[in-house]
């Protein structure tokens, strides 16, 4: 999508008839990412006018695909895997799949290869899980068993954080284990190597130290996705998920800008609410003089997390696992055992580049052949690294991947490197490379972007944030967007 977009929509809505004498709007949302796409369509829904304006040359944020290495390879730019979209209560009532968003599944939601041959496996039943974790299988049923079960209650809860618990035996139940760290709940739980590495592979996401509190909840939270509704992906590309979102706003009747950047306030056209899909500095810079000198002093010194280096290769053929359950797989965790895994980011949080670094791996086209020319496959690849490293990782992932699927590098036609600076490039809100919109633990974990009330709001009459830097945090789910959209309707 570029310049301006406006349609009439399917449902016969016509433009807010206060825009019909060049009247103020009702909103204006800076950044048609995930959450900016749907803080705008919760708003159209109430019947407001909703103007959206993007810096790039197409919706999107972190749900884009383009074509990075070779002519007919589509490779996601950020995010790849959405079982949180899948989940979320607001994409679950749109009608996205008239919109041209088909999900896929893969065959296994994620596996955890280590050395000697073997892999830990997340089959989509507990059961297969728990069979192949051996002597830790009990163990791993346990603690994921009520999760699952309660998926639709507790994920509901988890991406809604300002609303009182619905279900407060699930969300305590849950929230007993998911305070450890991921390091003590599986010393505490597992005794081999196979389930260790399992959870800490997903408790990685977190993106900081597993000995920190709440690791744990991370790990489960997304284990118990894993068995409660895959991790899937959307045929053809992340970017099909922004599509489709924007499709349905222009439906509503909303009208979408694209390459406008916004850097102060001053340049938005007059309405009763803003909602910026920003990073808290940007916020601070954008906003300037209307902020108190203390919050924006507050909102320059919000820490953010470490940056990625993401690679994205070409191949000439599925990367050659040792462990065969791998080849099954959608993402894949390369890191080894919980300690190494445990040791690389501890590294990184030190401002130390590890020389294994804990990389995730994408193999999208073993499940959609649309991505790649035929037996041609894509792999989509990005580890930790310090907050704007300029070290080129490019050869560490390779060596990292080639470790457990010897002969990986011949597969290689060409490959695709960003580096944190790279990304921020790309998308603003990732600063030096963090793309989970700030450190997420201490105190910060519960005051994103600074500790106020109700975190969307700012001290700017009629102006909210409704980034991955509000709760619930990172990930495609909208739900940062859809809360900060209701609130701004109570203000209204």
């Amino acid at each position: 999508m570029s310049g301006r977009h406006r349609r009439a929509g399917r449902s016969g809505r016509r433009a807010h008839p206060r825009r019909a004498g060049g009247g103020i709007r009702d909103a204006v949302v800076v950044g048609a990412g995930a959450n900016g796409l749907a803080a705008a369509i919760t708003l159209a829904e109430h019947g407001w006018d909703v103007l959206v304006i993007e810096a790039g040359d197409r919706v999107g944020g972190g749900c884009r695909s383009d074509t990075l290495t070779l002519p007919g390879f589509v490779h996601d730019v950020c995010s790849a895997f959405h079982p949180l979209a899948v989940s979320s209560p607001m994409f679950r009532q749109l009608p996205l799949a008239a919109h041209g968003l088909d999900w896929v599944e893969p065959d296994v939601p994620f596996a955890h290869p280590l050395d000697g041959g073997d892999a830990a496996v997340l089959h989509r039943s507990i059961d297969a899980t728990a069979a192949a974790l051996g002597r830790d299988g009990g163990a791993w049923r346990r603690v994921l068993r009520r999760p699952v079960a309660d998926w639709d209650s507790l994920s509901g809860q988890v991406l809604d954080p300002v609303r009182l618990p619905r279900h407060p035996l699930t969300v305590a139940g849950f929230g007993f284990r998911a305070v450890r760290s991921a390091r003590g709940l599986a010393d505490g739980l597992f005794t081999d190597a196979p389930a260790r590495a399992l959870l800490a592979g997903v408790a990685a996401h977190a993106s900081v130290p597993l000995e920190r509190p709440v690791t744990a909840g991370v790990g489960l939270m997304l284990a118990a996705a894993g068995h409660a509704v895959g991790w899937p992906f959307p045929r053809g590309g992340s970017q099909r998920i922004a599509d489709a979102l924007a499709s349905h706003l222009q439906d509503l009747g909303g009208e979408i800008h694209t390459g406008r950047r916004i850097t102060t306030l001053d340049e938005l056209p007059p309405a009763r609410a803003i909602l910026l899909d920003v990073g808290p500095r940007q916020l601070a810079t954008m906003a300037g003089d209307r902020l108190p000198a203390a919050q924006r002093r507050r909102l320059h010194r919000f820490r953010h997390g470490p940056g990625v280096f993401k690679a994205d290769f070409a191949l000439d053929g599925p990367v050659p696992w040792t462990a065969v359950d791998c080849a099954r797989a959608g993402t894949v965790h390369v890191g080894g055992t919980l300690e190494e895994i445990g040791d690389a980011l501890t590294a990184v949080s030190r401002g130390r580049v590890p020389e294994r670094p804990f990389t995730l791996v994408g193999q999208h086209t073993l499940f959609d052949d649309t991505r790649a020319p035929a037996g041609r496959h894509t792999l989509w690849t990005y580890c930790h690294v310090p907050n704007g490293c300029t070290i080129d990782m490019t050869e560490r992932i390779t060596a990292q991947i080639e470790r457990f699927a010897p002969g990986f590098r011949d597969r290689v036609l060409a490959v695709h490197s960003t580096s944190p600076h790279g990304l921020e490039r790309y998308n603003a809100n990732y600063h030096g490379g963090d793309i989970s919109g700030g450190w997420a633990a201490g105190l910060q974990l519960f005051s994103r972007p600074s500790l106020r009330w109700v975190p969307y709001r700012t001290p700017v009459a009629g102006v909210f944030m409704c980034s991955a830097a509000t709760p619930p945090g990172p990930g495609i789910h909208g739900a940062c967007g859809q809360v900060a959209a209701r609130v701004a309707l109570r203000a209204a």
